[in-house]
Order: structure tokens, then sequence, then C-alpha cells
């Protein structure tokens, strides 16, 4: 009764002053009132998660990125650092550093496979699993991490039986490791090296590789809301990413260029391109833009090369290919020709090595048919073209110096006999003979030319 009464007293009160203050009142009550509405969300919303992307091969370029992702996130004071996955794998020494700069993160870092469609293939496994929380989108898959021969056959049968346990030992401790580390599934990780194995979203999450799945970043960021991680240090960090503002941290131009450059693609291409631009150079010195051209593309083929595992022999294959089909254009037999466009479709098959030690990709990862052949007969149709049109210019009558002549009419400046004469030809006085006398101001016709002297013979009426 002492509630009610006190309760009644306050309305009373407030009543009371309502009327004696009036609008001022009215206006005080409205800005607290907005002020404690507006307080929750202004809070939630103050925190940043960063945000980066690994799209592609793993390699130097990718690697430096992310690490560097870390760094920044760490510098910003960011709630955490969102990674949006999708790749087929790609150098071990890229992976680990990735990989450390996950386990020692003083932020939480979040892994998202996606979007649908997206796979966290070979190398992005490790990645996946050094995450603090990891999602994948429905539709992606995770796993396949065991190494391959270059044509897909087992690394026993390419590389030997000691070679292939050594680097599959290693691999198995490090994604092992890592599992343990993150309190994910440790057998599953074996098995991907080992077995190959391979799990789409749901059965990801069945077997505790991933945390959840999720279709979009939005609701990875909601779904998490108040988990709590341990980060680096032994730290707890609960997270608050329901209402953070997601900040886009972008490469760095040299991190950008190395990524682009590791295709197999690219490193096809621009060999071509180098070898072509310096074949024409040599053939036609002074040229200068093909030789530019040509040295440029070898540089950048050289650089990408030195970031994805490429045969050496591939490219001596490719380089005697464009060779031969430069040759056909001064031979025009067809064999050389012919014989080109396989070498060049040979050393595509070959340039990449997905058994080199330093490399993780999935047999997938290769240089593709879509671009090999249309790229080798493109470039024999041309040569082809070219060679038939030089054909075509060498069975014309000569139309210059002094085999132009032959034909050509003209008129006798005087008397020519077989002892001598002039003749008016081709806007040109000339020294003539003729087997007949042929009188002045005839009409002639050069039949030989020896010298500076032509043969001339009265043209027919």
């Amino acid at each position: 009764m002492r509630e009610n009464f006190d309760r009644g007293s306050g309305a009373i009160r407030f009543a009371e002053a309502r009327r004696r203050h009036g609008l001022w009142a009215w206006v005080v009550l409205f800005l607290f009132t907005g002020l404690f509405a507006s307080a929750g969300p202004a809070t939630a919303s103050s925190s940043v998660i960063a945000r980066c992307e690994l799209e592609g091969v793993v390699d130097a370029g990718s690697g430096a990125y992310l690490a560097d992702c870390v760094k920044r996130a760490e510098g910003q004071g960011a709630q955490a650092l969102l990674v949006r996955l999708d790749t087929p794998g790609g150098s071990l020494e890229a992976t680990r550093t990735i990989v450390r700069a996950f386990l020692g993160s003083r932020v939480p870092v979040l892994v998202w496979v996606g979007p649908s469609g997206a796979h966290a293939g070979s190398a992005g496994v490790f990645i996946a699993l050094a995450s603090n929380v990891s999602a994948m989108a429905p539709g992606t898959n995770i796993g396949a991490a065991h190494p391959v021969g270059a044509m897909g056959e087992d690394v026993e049968q390419d590389g030997g039986e000691q070679l292939a346990r050594k680097i599959e030992n290693d691999t198995v401790a490090f994604a092992e490791g890592i599992a343990r580390q993150r309190g994910r599934n440790a057998e599953w990780a074996a098995a991907a090296v080992r077995d190959s194995a391979s799990v789409p979203a749901d059965r990801a999450v069945e077997l505790r590789v991933v945390e959840l799945v999720a279709p979009t970043e939005d609701a990875f960021l909601s779904a998490v809301e108040g988990r709590r991680v341990e980060v680096a240090g032994g730290e707890t960090v609960t997270l608050a990413t329901r209402y953070a503002q997601v900040v886009s941290m972008e490469p760095g131009l040299s991190q950008r260029v190395v990524h682009a450059l590791a295709q197999p693609s690219i490193v096809y291409l621009l060999f071509l391109v180098a070898a072509l631009g310096l074949v024409v150079e040599l053939s036609h010195p002074g040229a200068v833009a093909p030789g530019l051209v040509g040295v440029v593309a070898l540089v950048l083929a050289l650089v990408a090369s030195a970031t994805l595992p490429v045969r050496s022999g591939a490219l001596v294959l490719m380089l005697v290919g464009v060779g031969l089909i430069i040759a056909e254009l001064f031979v025009t037999s067809g064999l050389l020709g012919a014989s080109g466009v396989g070498l060049l479709i040979l050393g595509g098959v070959f340039l990449v090595d997905r058994f080199e030690p330093g490399w993780f990709v999935e047999p997938s990862f290769r240089l593709s048919w879509g671009v090999m052949l249309p790229t080798a007969f493109v470039l024999a149709g041309a040569a082809a073209f070219v060679a038939y049109r030089s054909a075509q210019t060498r069975r014309l009558p000569q139309l210059g110096g002094d085999a132009g002549l032959v034909g050509e009419a003209g008129t006798a400046l005087g008397p020519v006999t077989p002892s001598g004469g002039e003749v008016f030809v081709h806007g040109e006085r000339w020294r003539a003979v003729s087997f007949t006398p042929i009188h002045e101001g005839a009409r002639v016709v050069v039949r030989a030319v020896e010298g500076l002297t032509l043969t001339v013979a009265e043209a027919m009426p």
C-alpha cells in the first residue's frame, strides 16, 4: 500500500511540475528518452570488423596480404578479422605464413568459405582450421589435401616411397597440430591429407571441422555474436559482431601484382608473348617495339613462374614450339607448324608441377584446355595465313629492279640495231640493242636486261 501511495504521490508531483513548467518539462523528457533509446545500438555499432579476401591461389602475394591484414586489424583495435576464403590451394610456405599469423593473432580470426560454389581445397584446409571460428556457405566444400603428381598420379608412384612418406607425414602433423590447438577434429584433418577427404558444409559441421553453416557474411557475424574465443596469449574475448561496422582491407600494389600473376594461364601467355616478341625483333632488327614487349613479357613471366611450381622443361618445349611456328613462315611445309602446335600443347600440359614439395594444391590446379588449345591454334593459324600470303607474293611477277623491266613498253629515241641505240623506257633513257633494226620513234618492248643494256624488240601494232 505504501508503494501505491508513493507511486500516486510521484504522479501528482509530475503533474504539478508539468503544470508549473509547461513546455520545458516535455522538452527535457523527450531529450532523455531519445538518449536512453539510442544508447544500446550506438554502443554496439562502435566496434569494427576488419575484412579481407583470399580468392585463388595461395601464393607469396596473398600470404603477405593476409599476414598484413592480421597486423592491421591488431593495430586498429578491431573486434575481429573476417576472411572470405575460396582457394584450390597453393604454396605451402605461404600457407605456413598465414597459419602463423592466424595462430599468433591478438584479435579473433573468423573464416567464411563462400559464396555458394566456393571451396577451401588443399592449402585452404589449413587456413580454415587455423581460424578461431569458421563457417561455410551452403554448396561449398572443404578438403582434398593429399599431394598428387603432375598428371594426377599418386606421390609414391611419382617421387618414390620415402619422399612420399616424408611429405605426407609432415603435412599430416601440420594439419593435426592446427586442429588440436583450435579444438577441431584432428582425425578428419589427417584424413584430408592421407585420403583426400572432402566434405560439404553441413557434414563439416557434424565432423567439427567448422562451427557453422552461414549463407552470407552478415549471417555469420550475427551467428557468432556473444561467442567466447581464446586468442594469442591465452586471453578470452567475447565477440560483439552483430552491429559492428565491417571495414575492408585492400592488398598493396606488389601483393596484388604477385597474386594476379600466380596463374598458370598467365605464365603460359606471357612466355608465348615474350618468345614471339623476341623472335620478331631478332628477325627485324631495329623494330624496337616487338623487342621491348618481349623483354617486359619475359620479366613478368619469370616473376610469375617464381610464384608457381613451373617445370623448366615445359617452358623449353613451349619456346621450341614457338620457334617451329616462326620457321614455318619461311619454309611453308606445314610440318614445322604442326610440330610447333604440338609442342605448345605438350608444354602447357606439363607446365604446372603439382608434386613440387613446396606446393600443396588439388588436382584441378593446372593449365586449362580452354586456354591451351585456342592459343596454340590461333597462333598456328596466324602463322599459316602469313605463310600462305608469302607464297602468293613469291609467285607474282617481279615489278621492281632489273627484272621488273622485262615486258615494259617504250619508244626508240633513234635507230636501234644489233650494234646499239637508245630507248625511253619506264621514264628513263636506256642503251638498247635489237636483233632486227628498229627505226626512230617506233614502239618497243623490253625482252631482256643485261647490266645497263636492254634487249628490245619492236612492238606489234
